[in-house]
């Protein structure tokens, strides 16, 4: 088996897979969402601190499992450096005192291999990854073959809806606020504008469509932030609609995933299934619950690259 670890931002988790199966045998995750909730948004030192009382209790669980275990894994980079450190020297000290390999996961691969838990990979792939720190589109052939071909130049998809969420003083994470507030809103109330539409280039921004959902908050009443909520999120949506319909037009689709914590959207996965109709091409998707951070996706690329 193989134990991994999370730590890459507000979610402590740890999980335990078997090699031979893919099977997750353990899967435990305490968010920090309460804790960080008051201030808006991630705070790294308080989110270091709640990983340092946490993790050990999650590990503590584990222990059944430790006679059993061939490696440990650990989620390396991209992420809060003070956050990634608190998961990084626990799996030192797991593999120091087991005698056990340790192994450095990207998290970006992570959320590729969420599509994959206790199943067997089907690449190649194109993906879309949208989460709080990242918004990009990823040509998947194997596990040592993936290459990004378009990313945003600045927010993120996900960053997006967590700062229109606290312009409003909703909450964090913002992204299940939004979508919520959203539904009984009207998406053609406000017209903003669909970023970079005039550009050939395939990429994304999100940093003009906040600020336009900045001044629309500043001038409304809270009974009209329905109305911004649904019309953000058509727009930040109509966005990556338009950027992926441009690359399809380079790159037909045959088989394409949406991944991260954003992907749990449900008015882009509409919008991408209707998008993909024309292409026959078939959509991926992870289970709701592994759609953010997670152990489970670190620990299925884990068994892969100790294969």
């Amino acid at each position: 088996m193989i134990l991994s670890i999370e730590s890459s931002c507000d979610d402590s988790a740890i999980a335990i897979t078997q090699i031979a199966t893919k099977k997750l045998l353990f899967h435990k995750k305490i968010s920090q969402e309460l804790e960080h909730s008051i201030y808006g948004g991630v705070v790294p030192e308080l989110a270091a601190r709640l990983h340092a009382e946490t993790l050990p209790k999650i590990l503590e669980e584990c222990k059944p499992y430790f006679k059993d275990l061939k490696a440990v894994a650990v989620t390396s980079s991209p992420g809060l450096a003070v956050t990634l450190v608190e998961g990084v020297v626990m799996a030192k000290a797991v593999s120091l005192a087991l005698d056990i390999p340790i192994i450095g996961v990207n998290h970006l691969v992570g959320h590729i291999y969420s599509l994959f838990i206790e199943k067997e990979t089907t690449f190649p792939l194109t993906v879309l990854l949208v989460s709080g720190g990242h918004t990009q589109v990823m040509e998947v052939k194997s596990l040592s073959d993936i290459k990004t071909v378009a990313k945003s130049m600045d927010d993120s998809f996900g960053e997006s809806f967590d700062k229109t969420a606290k312009m409003m003083g909703l909450g964090y994470p913002g992204g299940p606020l939004i979508e919520k507030l959203a539904k009984n809103g009207d998406r053609k109330k406000y017209n903003f504008t669909i970023p970079l539409s005039q550009s050939k280039e395939i990429a994304f921004s999100y940093s003009g469509l906040k600020n336009a959902v900045r001044l629309a908050v500043e001038k409304a009443s809270e009974d009209e932030y329905k109305d911004i909520a649904a019309s953000f999120e058509h727009i930040a949506t109509a966005h990556l609609i338009q950027k992926l319909k441009k690359y399809f037009k380079e790159v037909p689709p045959k088989r394409f995933a949406i991944v991260g914590g954003a992907s749990a959207n449900l008015y882009l996965r509409s919008k991408i299934e209707e998008l993909l109709k024309p292409y026959g091409a078939s959509l991926l998707l992870s289970e709701l619950k592994y759609c953010s951070d997670n152990a489970a996706m670190i620990g299925r690329v884990a068994v892969e690259m100790y294969e």
